[in-house]
């Protein structure tokens, strides 16, 4: 994980069982006799996750429909992370830091985990943009509870599911970055498989129903076409905000997507293209990111 991230020890559960009582009832020993919690458990997962936010980011509430996926917090820090020492570039190397800066979260979902953590570690300040309504009214309940999101986080609704930055960027927008966790899948039996496979692996094959193990409304996990397809999609509409946006980015979780990706990036010719590596435990990942700004331009982004 990056070195900046909260969570880079093991997990103190006392601490968060401390913080969160109802965790306390899924807390097991691991096989060197530390405490852990079953990883195939949803109950146990959203728990969990939901402790770190309240112990580790000092927020006073964080809840959201069980319905909806439950993000590993420590894996999604990492990804303002590395945002911020690619911004650091900019910025005489230091990390720019308060409410100038200002992200677009594409598909902030229910949870605002991003939002959340860029907010706590620097400050910044965040649009969210969902297409479902659910999501966004989430978000709105997250931050009605939470004074140290007030006025830095601020929702937008996608009304046209063909589209991804259009209709949600206008015109006097100025977004030091987007960011984006893309849908995996295709299909929801592709979905199914995914999850499935998910299961297993954290159980030791011992889940009866892996939808069960899992949540994620449709439009968190499925986009016609998939990862592919999307990403696509946004690089394509990213031509037409390039003065609006410093840096575009998003999650690739696939290492063979980048190729097609990296051709479509030709298509539009950004000024640079960066692929940034990520990974928590055995799972590796990437950012992509590319900008149209020139880098006698840049100086216009500092904040």
């Amino acid at each position: 994980m990056h070195p900046r991230n909260r969570n880079l020890e093991r997990y103190q559960i006392p601490a968060l069982v401390t913080c969160l009582p109802e965790l306390g009832a899924y807390v097991q020993p691991s096989k060197t006799g530390e405490d852990t919690i079953d990883f195939s458990s949803p109950n146990a997962v959203k728990l969990l996750n939901r402790a770190l936010i309240l112990n580790d980011y000092g927020l006073q509430a964080w809840n959201f429909p069980d319905a909806n996926l439950c993000p590993p917090v420590p894996g999604r820090a990492d990804y303002l992370h590395h945002m911020a020492d690619l911004l650091r570039e900019n910025q005489f190397g230091n990390i720019p830091r308060g409410p100038e800066l200002h992200v677009l979260d594409v598909g902030v979902g229910a949870t605002a985990i991003y939002p959340i953590v860029g907010i706590v570690e620097y400050g910044w300040s965040f649009v969210g943009c969902d297409i479902a309504k659910e999501s966004l009214e989430s978000v709105r309940t997250i931050v009605e509870a939470n004074a140290s999101l007030q006025g830095l986080l601020k929702v937008r609704e996608q009304t046209d599911p063909s589209c991804i930055l259009r209709g949600v960027i206008s015109e006097s927008d100025r977004f030091t970055f987007t960011m984006c966790n893309p849908p995996f899948h295709a299909s929801a039996e592709e979905a199914a498989q995914g999850t499935m496979r998910k299961t297993k692996n954290l159980s030791g094959g011992r889940a009866s129903n892996p939808m069960l193990n899992f949540s994620g409304v449709h439009e968190e996990l499925i986009y016609d076409g998939g990862e592919m397809r999307f990403i696509q999609t946004l690089i394509r509409e990213s031509q037409n905000y390039a003065t609006n946006v410093f840096w575009f980015t998003t999650m690739v979780s696939k290492q063979s997507h980048l190729k097609v990706l990296y051709a479509t990036l030709k298509t539009v010719r950004p000024d640079e293209i960066r692929t940034i590596p990520m990974g928590t435990g055995n799972k590796s990942t990437r950012i992509l990111a590319w900008t149209f700004v020139p880098k006698e331009d840049r100086k216009q982004w500092r904040c």
